[in-house]
């Protein structure tokens, strides 16, 4: 299993949540990149869920999952799940291989991280 990158943000609630589980299954991500020093836009955001096959995005206590090689949403959708408040990729967003993980949700990230 390996973990490509997540963007998180520090003294986020959910990124510590996010970060306890993958310490929890000792997995390490390739790479960490700081929401507050590098910021995705929407663009940059549609760029990521076209280079993805699957996306699980936690909004509020919500589950949603695509399989965005069968059935990709509109764009709006995606830019929904995908866009915090701030404007920018909500954090923390988690790529792994070919699926992305937004937001945190412990039944997706067993899933998927295992």
């Amino acid at each position: 299993m390996t973990l490509d990158w997540i963007y998180h943000r520090k003294n986020c609630n959910t990124c510590q949540k996010a970060q306890d589980f993958l310490e929890a299954k000792k997995i390490q991500p390739g790479e960490l990149v700081d929401a507050r020093k590098v910021r995705l836009s929407e663009a940059d955001a549609l760029k990521l869920a076209g280079s993805a096959d699957q996306l699980y995005a936690t909004k509020g206590t919500k589950l949603v999952h695509f399989d965005l090689h069968k059935d990709k949403p509109a764009d709006e959708t995606l830019l929904s799940l995908m866009i915090g408040p701030s404007g920018n990729l909500r954090a923390p967003t988690l790529r792994v291989g070919k699926t992305l993980l937004v937001g945190f949700n412990e039944e997706a990230y067993e899933k998927v991280l295992g």
